[in-house]
C-alpha cells in the first residue's frame, strides 16, 4: 500500500475501502453507495450548513443608482 492507496470507512456504509485510483467509485465502496450518496443530496437530505443564498430575481427591494 502507498501513500496514494489508504483505507478508509465508505461515507455511506463505513465499509473499509480502498481509496485508489484502482476504486472508480472513491471515497465510496460501490456505485450503491455512491447513488445512495446522490440521493441523499437530491432529497436535501444532506445540506451544507449556513444561510441559505439569495437568489438574485428574489431581490425586490429598490437600488440606488
Amino acid at each position: 500500500m502507498t501513500d496514494l492507496e489508504r483505507i478508509f470507512p465508505c461515507p455511506t456504509c463505513r465499509k473499509a475501502t480502498r481509496y485508489s485510483q484502482a476504486n472508480p467509485f472513491r471515497p465510496f465502496c460501490s456505485e450503491r453507495c455512491r447513488l445512495m450518496d446522490l440521493g441523499e443530496w437530491a432529497s436535501e437530505s444532506h445540506r451544507i450548513a449556513g444561510e441559505p443564498a439569495r437568489d438574485e430575481a428574489d431581490n425586490d427591494a429598490p437600488t440606488d443608482r
